[in-house]
């Protein structure tokens, strides 16, 4: 069990995770590129990005980083962003799947598509 001095002592080592710039630059191309996808009605939210931030370093923190990865941002890009998103009905309806899978392709397209940083 966590007392509440423990969770918010995680909180705040959360929150002090580094992400360098090129690697928060990339999380906001990802989150700004669903923004401009042919088959989304509404892409990712500045809230959205908020909470892909904070995801990403809780991730690292947990991998006993005190720094954000790329990795970090494809590994929790499609579980935060997927259902913060509306497809356009018609897109959904041609692709054949259901809106959670059919938004989950369109992130994972995305992570295929915007430039990683490598330095």
């Amino acid at each position: 069990m966590v007392t509440v001095a423990q969770l918010q002592a995680m909180i705040a080592a959360a929150r002090d995770v580094f992400i360098a710039p090129p690697v928060e630059q990339y999380l906001v191309d990802l989150v700004h590129a669903t923004r401009d996808h042919p088959d989304l009605r509404l892409g990712a939210s500045p809230r959205a990005t908020l909470h892909l931030v904070r995801a990403v370093k809780a991730h690292a923190l947990l991998d006993g980083r005190d720094f954000v990865l790329p990795d970090d941002v494809a590994a929790l890009a499609v579980p935060v962003l997927a259902h913060r998103m509306l497809p356009i009905r018609q897109s959904l309806s041609l692709s054949g799947l259901g809106e959670m899978d059919f938004l989950e392709v369109v992130v994972q397209g995305l992570l295929n598509r915007v430039p990683v940083p490598t330095a």
